[in-house]
């Protein structure tokens, strides 16, 4: 059992900074897909940005690459440094985990879930 609990939303005006965090516990280091999602308000949970099972990172859409940056510490939890933010990154932020090792890109193949963090970026 893999156990994840999100921090760092909150609110910021468009063009500003937030950075999230995602701490990891339990069975951790059979994760070997650690990514993070989003979900807006009336839309469905997608894809942000993830580390595969061969340690390298996809970034899920064009619209935020070059914006956001996943990383990661020795313990397995992940931040995604969010830069520039824009009025349709507001959602809640959610971090996942899965065995792997084919680290799929739709969210209904991840088993881990956190409970979600909300940003809200406004003018």
């Amino acid at each position: 059992q893999v156990h994840l609990v999100e921090s760092g939303g909150g609110s910021v005006q468009a063009g500003g900074s937030l950075k999230l965090s995602c701490r990891a516990s339990g069975d951790i280091y059979s994760s070997r897909c650690m990514g993070w999602f989003r979900q807006a308000p009336g839309k469905d949970r997608e894809g942000v940005a993830q580390f595969n099972s061969d340690g390298s990172t996809t970034y899920a859409d064009y619209s935020v690459k070059g914006r956001f940056t996943i990383t990661q510490d020795i313990y397995k939890n992940i931040y995604l440094q969010m830069n520039s933010l824009k009025l349709e990154d507001t959602a809640i932020y959610y971090c996942a985990a899965d065995p792997g090792p084919n680290c799929l890109s739709g969210w209904n193949f991840w088993n881990y879930w956190g409970q979600g963090t909300q940003v809200t970026v406004s003018s």
